[in-house]
């Protein structure tokens, strides 16, 4: 693992925010999706800036011990969502031990790790998808496809693997309350993935008219600066009154 360990990665310092996902059934938190910033709050895209490329890969293993040793300090006791980084799909599938290891050493229950993969990757690296994501589940996590409705990728793979969670993408999201090409296709899906027993999340919701709209389509988790915005190594508060 001391290979994985970010100080032998990159020569900064980085952590994570944490935004909740919410089940508005139960009207509570059920998982919190870690997202990489700067030590200041920086931006990703900031953090990514700084490493380099020869070492993205090894970055992203950092990433993801840092983001499981961080949560539980923070006692997290829900479901914890963690992104694969672009280009590192397949490679993490044959080198998952590190995140096991470091599962199993935190104390952190592995069934309660969520890889989340976006469906441009997918696309990318379609050939060897389907064994990548066995391998994930094998290993007792579960699996997410992000950014769902931005291509063709996602609903070809759901023929192959059907995993555990689809986020739908923010754009089908924006003003869906008002939109009905945008609501014809949000049902589509919704259909489809409720047949294989799939669960919806809806990703980016902003807006109180998205997110009743959305519950009345028969969607009920979510995630957005709606109910919360991404908290800098805190777990932030969802309030009861958002879900009514």
């Amino acid at each position: 693992m001391a290979d994985c360990d970010e100080a032998s990665v990159v020569n900064f310092d980085f952590s994570f925010a944490f935004q909740p996902i919410v089940d508005a059934d139960t009207q509570e938190v059920i998982s919190f999706e870690a997202l990489v910033r700067g030590p200041g709050g920086e931006c990703s895209a900031d953090v990514f800036a700084r490493v380099p490329r020869q070492n993205l890969y090894r970055f992203d293993q950092a990433c993801r011990l840092k983001a499981i040793r961080l949560a539980r300090r923070l006692r997290l006791q829900t479901r914890l969502n963690l992104n694969l980084f672009p280009n590192s799909i397949q490679r993490t599938s044959r080198n998952i031990g590190a995140t096991l290891q470091s599962s199993r050493d935190e104390g952190f229950p592995v069934e309660k790790l969520v890889f989340e993969v976006c469906e441009a990757e997918i696309l990318q690296h379609y050939a060897g998808i389907e064994g990548t994501f066995e391998a994930f589940q094998e290993s007792g996590f579960q699996t997410a496809i992000d950014d769902f409705g931005t291509g063709y990728s996602g609903l070809r793979m759901l023929a192959e693997y059907q995993p555990n969670y689809i986020k739908l993408d923010r754009n089908l999201i924006a003003d869906v309350h008002e939109n009905y090409v945008k609501q014809t296709i949000v049902k589509g899906i919704c259909g489809i993935v409720r047949k294989l027993s799939i669960e919806t999340i809806a990703e980016g919701v902003e807006k109180a008219e998205e997110y009743h709209w959305l519950r009345k389509a028969g969607i009920h988790l979510f995630q957005g600066f709606y109910f919360a915005r991404p908290a800098l190594e805190a777990l932030a508060e969802v309030q009861p009154r958002l879900f009514n």
